[in-house]
């Protein structure tokens, strides 16, 4: 981990002292300014090539709409590219993010075929199309995971076939990533993955894929600090993309590095706001969303309440978005419950109910963010009834996602149903089984990890067992408690009002 530090910040000073990559808007769409730069070189012609390295680009920030469109555009300029096809099917394939919905499986799983059916002149493309057919071809008959799987042994392969791609080395450290299990505290497939980037970075200095997928091999809190280069160079190599404008913030949520955080998700919201004042007049953007539930966490973070509220109410007025996504919705159920929570507000907390912009049956994990707000606002505000409807709402979305097999939230929110169960217990009076079912909470909080969709927990399950330790009394083992989520969320401000009470302050 020293040398690959090393390495970075040997190598992205460099970017600071070149030009910035030209723009490539085109005549009659919207100018989405400076993406940064890629190039994945294939057969196809001239025209063709040019929106496929402009769609790289795009893909390696996460922009999957504006690449889909482009690598369309890379089809019909040449009808014998199969490697444009190759990219409409990646762009509906998002490792980081939620396995594609119905219908990015069925456009994502069409071109692929159409990808093979049209070909492609050379072994390394062919091998490209079938490392996504790999994907998509048993979405009949094997799950999300297993698919994935196969996906990243497929990239490993071209990888090693070919050494002198960087491209599918990239590729292949994103699958890396995509397949890290959560529950794994070695970080084994993210090491993995920076060791890959690590080795390209020399090269490819300017590369906006190095930067991102090394912000997330190393977004954990044993890992974060080496992620600090990469983070500070990441926006200025695609200012033109909110995604990348956002990501460093990643990084600096993890080292409790408010100011930055604020500064990267404002211009990140910038960005997506003029972008869909360009295509959708009128109508939110998740982009922006997924920005304001960061901004919202960091200015809690540093005390600044008004400015927090200013963009809880900009959520709660959503009426329509350009991309009703899993960020989208995660943004909408996460922030009035972050707000309320965080200032120990109860009874707003306790009548929070799941906005009509969303549709939750798609995003249960993200509504469950709104039932546990309303569930422990209750519980502490003694609406001993409505904590309990909470909890048994908790309790069906769990179960709802154990059996469409979505362990990773399914565990989610059952750490949500055990808090809120422990504290409708504490209210009760049954202090001994309230705290035996916080520390399951925090116990199975601490086994994972946060989804890189959230700046953090609502309220932290170790959080709320230490404050349920002060209110017993036990000022010892509540500080230690606390501690320990410093640890891995520093200067988080609730938590440390709380280590001062428990010290005596």
């Amino acid at each position: 981990m020293r040398t690959l530090l090393a390495a970075i910040m040997l190598v992205f000073p460099m970017v600071l002292l070149g030009d910035d990559p030209h723009s490539h808007h085109q005549h009659g769409e919207p100018d989405l300014g400076n993406i940064g730069k890629a190039s994945l070189s294939t057969s196809c012609n001239e025209a063709a090539q040019k929106e496929i390295d402009r769609s790289v680009a795009l893909m390696h920030s996460f922009w999957y709409a504006e690449a889909e469109k482009g690598f369309r555009k890379a089809a019909t300029a040449d009808a014998e590219c199969g490697m444009a096809w190759w990219g409409v099917a990646m762009s509906n394939l998002h490792p980081l993010w939620a396995p594609p919905t119905p219908n990015e499986l069925k456009t994502g799983a069409d071109a692929a075929l159409k990808a093979r059916e049209t070909g492609a002149k050379t072994p390394r493309e062919k091998a490209y199309i079938e490392a996504i057919n790999t994907f998509y071809g048993d979405a009949g008959s094997k799950d999300h995971r297993t698919r994935m799987h196969a996906y990243e042994k497929a990239m490993a392969k071209l990888e090693t076939d070919h050494p002198d791609d960087r491209e599918a080395a990239i590729f292949h450290a994103l699958a890396l990533i995509g397949i890290s299990q959560p529950t794994d505290k070695t970080y084994a497939n993210q090491k993995k993955a920076a060791a890959i980037l690590n080795r390209i970075l020399p090269q490819e200095p300017e590369h906006p894929g190095v930067a991102h997928y090394l912000i997330h091999s190393f977004d954990y809190p044993e890992l974060a600090e080496l992620a600090l280069p990469a983070a500070r160079v990441y926006a200025k190599l695609a200012p033109g993309s909110p995604h990348a404008l956002h990501m460093p913030s990643h990084i600096f949520v993890r080292l409790g590095l408010w100011d930055e955080s604020v500064s990267s998700n404002l211009a990140s919201a910038q960005k997506a706001r003029d972008y869909v004042a360009q295509t959708m007049p009128g109508v939110a953007s998740f982009d922006e969303l997924h920005a304001v539930d960061y901004l919202v966490y960091a200015y809690l973070q540093k005390g600044n309440v008004d400015e927090a509220k200013k963009l809880v109410e900009l959520a709660r007025g959503v009426t329509k978005i350009d991309n009703a996504n899993f960020a989208a919705a995660y943004a909408v159920g996460a922030v009035p419950g972050r707000f309320t929570l965080e200032q120990n507000n109860w009874k707003d907390a306790s009548i929070l109910t799941p906005p009509s912009a969303i549709p939750w049956e798609k995003f249960p994990y993200a509504e469950a963010n709104i039932h546990f707000a309303r569930g422990i606002g209750a519980a502490r505000s003694e609406q001993l009834q409505v904590a309990q409807e909470a909890a048994a709402k908790l309790a069906t979305i769990r179960k709802a996602l154990l059996d469409a097999k979505d362990a990773y939230w399914a565990d989610q929110v059952e750490i949500q149903r055990l808090s809120v169960e422990a504290w409708l217990r504490h209210a009760k009076g049954e202090k001994e089984e309230a705290l035996k079912l916080m520390r399951s909470a925090a116990d199975l909080e601490s086994s994972t990890e946060k989804h890189p969709v959230t700046p953090g927990a609502i309220l932290p399950a170790r959080e709320l067992l230490a404050e349920m330790l002060l209110e017993s009394g036990d000022r010892e083992s509540a500080a230690a408690e606390i501690t320990r989520v410093l640890r891995d969320a520093p200067k988080r401000r609730r938590a440390e009002a709380l280590l001062a009470r428990a010290n005596g302050g």
